[in-house]
Formats: C-alpha cells, sequence, structure tokens
C-alpha cells in the first residue's frame, strides 16, 4: 500500500514541477525519505529538492501543514551540506521556486514544494544552511526571523532573503540561505 501511495505522490511532484517527462534532472536520485502518518514525502538530486505534504491543515491550534516547510528547509540545508562536501557548490534559485497549496482552508491540503538549486564555481558563492520565516494565512515576521538567525553568521556576511512568495490560498513564505558558519568557516571576511 505504502508503495503505491509512493508511487501517487511521485506522479503528483512529477506534474506540478512542470516535468515533461518522468526523468528528473541528473542521473543520481536520492531514495525517498520514508512516509510518515501526515503522507510527506521528500526526495533531491543534485538539482532540485521537492516533497508534498498531504493532511490536515490543523490539530488543535498547531498549524501541521505549515510544519512542512520546517521538514523541507531541514532536507534542503542537509542537501546544500551534502553537494559542497562533494565540491558541487550550490543555492537554491529563489526565482523558480515553486509552492502550491491546493485545498488549504478546506481542513484538508495538499502542500507540494519545489526547491531548484542553481550552480555556482566559487565555493564562497555556495550557501550551504537553508531556513524559512512563514504565514499559514498571516503575514511572516521576518524582523523576528532574522533577528534569530543574525548569530549563525559568518562574519561580515548578511542573509540571502527571497522576495516574498505566497499562493492563491494564502500561504506566505519567505525563503532564507546563507554560508554556513562552520563548514564555510574559511569564507569568512577578513580571513
Amino acid at each position: 500500500m505504502k508503495m503505491k501511495v509512493i508511487t501517487f505522490l511521485f506522479s503528483i511532484l512529477l506534474l506540478i514541477s512542470g516535468c515533461q517527462s518522468s526523468v528528473v534532472p541528473e542521473t543520481r536520485v536520492s531514495t525517498p525519505q520514508k512516509m510518515t502518518n501526515d503522507s510527506t514525502l521528500i526526495f533531491c538530486n543534485d538539482s532540485i529538492c521537492t516533497g508534498t505534504y498531504i493532511g490536515p491543515e490543523f490539530i488543535g491550534s498547531s498549524d501541521v501543514a505549515h510544519q512542512f516547510s520546517n521538514k523541507m528547509s531541514d532536507t534542503v540545508g542537509d542537501k546544500l551540506k551534502e553537494l559542497y562536501a562533494e565540491g558541487k557548490y550550490a543555492m537554491v534559485d529563489f526565482s523558480a521556486i515553486k509552492m502550491s497549496t491546493k485545498g488549504m482552508g478546506s481542513g484538508t491540503v495538499i502542500y507540494t514544494l519545489y526547491m531548484p538549486f542553481k550552480k555556482v564555481k566559487n565555493k564562497c558563492d555556495a550557501h550551504t544552511s537553508f531556513d524559512h520565516c512563514g504565514g499559514w494565512d498571516h503575514a511572516p515576521a521576518i524582523g523576528a526571523r532574522k533577528y534569530q538567525l543574525k548569530k549563525a553568521l559568518l562574519k561580515g556576511e548578511e542573509l540571502n532573503i527571497s522576495e516574498l512568495k505566497t499562493t492563491p490560498e494564502g500561504l506566505q513564505e519567505y525563503w532564507i540561505q546563507w554560508k554556513n558558519n562552520t563548514i564555510q568557516k574559511d569564507c569568512a571576511k577578513g580571513n
């Protein structure tokens, strides 16, 4: 049964991401993360991380659907670090991010994210940390998030923050990337 769900979700992801065929860019594709009870699937390769959450929007007062943004941010950050370690320097291409929140407002949602990477030549142009600041039908508290992440920055660096991304149903997200202050410590300005 789980394999049928995984196959179904993979098909949805390909359709939503606008792929013309079942061939995913690059030949090496990560194994999808384990399906969880909330029907979440994320997979990455050297060009993208993409995933879908299918389930309730809220459980009590907890916005469980929006927590998918946390899972995706963690996965993207891990993939950027992996690519960096392999000498494949990259960052997320903010201009090509796709977000979809079908069913938002109905109680059950299909929340899909598509995070493409763009390659950079210099290791100090890469980004190896990734996060978000969003609101499920409310404005994100970006000022507070910038303050929280300030301590994670390399000396002389700033956060790279996307323009506000929205879905027609009301999800609002800022996506944030930066140089990891441990992994890229030799990229600190003044070194």
